[in-house]
């Protein structure tokens, strides 16, 4: 149909031109967040996403999309200091929120404190996969450093995965009464028989499971049955006489959201990790909750095991970082001593 000039219609053309722009901009003003996240969370996430949309849809009628970023730990937090813009920030370890702060000024420094448990909704621990049978008879951390073992660990300088089996091997030795040379000298052996340093958790995944390399994979408890499922192998999980507890922090980036308009959607996305559907999704991906009802009614699926924490035996993340994972720290010095 054409109108001319003449039109009756002609005097409610700007307002029906109007009147579709507002249609056109309402379409297309449906929030996006991005969820910057390490390598291993993708199915948790995927899960998630789905049941957040649905819950701020009915709780709100503003429809979300929700989009997932995944890596190494560290070399995402890097990503986000570089411009990645992240409207939360989903990790396995304090330092790669921490350097939000230190680096860009994209969190204040206290971020851990504005949700419960240091701002960390989910946790699990660290532990060992085996092939069938165990040939190798892996019992423990000390068993990993035995000269015809091979071990695959991601990379600690790019994964929060490869930090965390590096401080749980060290921690152990502490825990149990030994002295720090002893620690030392427990995980340099456990690293000279790391084959490959992969620079993620999934990515080691696939080293021993696709590529077949390997008599043990140390990864946390929640990529278990994951892996028995999507590699249709025949693995046997080993809990160490004692390991880490790996917490999963959690934070808005308030520079990005605050520029977006997307604080309180992002707040909410964060708030609802700690509902009781959210901590059923987690529960869903073997990862540990923190609502004790629930963690009581799946006491057989989380098995309990002596754990100790990064601030109990190493000072804090921050202090760990600093003695053993910055350029020259402890671990340069020991795999370069595993080179020679």
């Amino acid at each position: 149909m054409r109108f001319s000039l003449k039109s009756p219609l002609s005097p409610w053309l700007p307002v029906l031109a109007l009147s579709l722009s507002a249609v056109c901009a309402t379409a297309q003003a449906d929030t996006t967040l991005l969820n910057v996240s390490y390598d291993v969370t993708r199915e948790f996430y995927k899960d998630y996403n789905q049941a957040f949309a649905r819950h701020w849809k009915q709780t709100t009628g503003e429809a979300l999309t929700l989009n997932q970023s995944h890596g190494g730990s560290s070399k995402q937090a890097g990503s986000v200091v570089a411009g990645l813009a992240a409207d939360v920030i989903t990790m396995n370890q304090a330092t790669d929120i921490d350097i939000l702060a230190e680096r860009g000024a994209l969190v204040p420094a206290d971020w851990a404190k504005r949700l419960p448990h240091n701002s960390s909704p989910t946790s699990s621990v660290t532990v060992i996969l085996v092939r069938k049978g165990n040939p190798k008879q892996i019992k423990d951390w000390a068993d990993l450093a035995r000269p015809g073992v091979s071990v695959v660990i991601p990379n600690p300088k790019l994964s929060g995965n490869g930090r965390y089996t590096y401080l749980a091997a060290w921690g152990a030795v502490i825990k149990s009464g030994g002295k720090p040379e002893q620690a030392k000298a427990l995980v340099q052996k456990i690293f000279a028989n790391v084959p490959v340093f992969d620079g993620g958790g999934r990515a080691a995944t696939t080293t021993f499971a696709q590529r077949n390399i390997g008599d043990a994979l140390a990864t946390f408890e929640s990529e278990v049955p994951l892996i028995q499922n999507e590699f249709n192998g025949d693995y046997q999980v080993v809990y160490p006489k004692t390991t880490i507890l790996a917490e999963n922090p959690v934070s808005v980036v308030d520079k990005v959201v605050d520029k977006r308009g997307t604080r309180k959607q992002a707040e909410a996305y964060l708030k609802y990790l700690y509902s009781e559907e959210g901590q059923a999704i987690a529960v869903k991906h073997n990862l540990r909750p923190r609502l004790p009802s629930l963690l009581k009614q799946h006491q057989a699926r989380f098995i309990g095991v002596s754990t100790f924490t990064v601030d109990e035996v190493f000072g804090g993340w921050k202090k760990a970082q600093a003695d053993h994972f910055r350029d020259g720290a402890l671990y340069d010095q020991i795999t370069a001593a595993g080179r020679k």
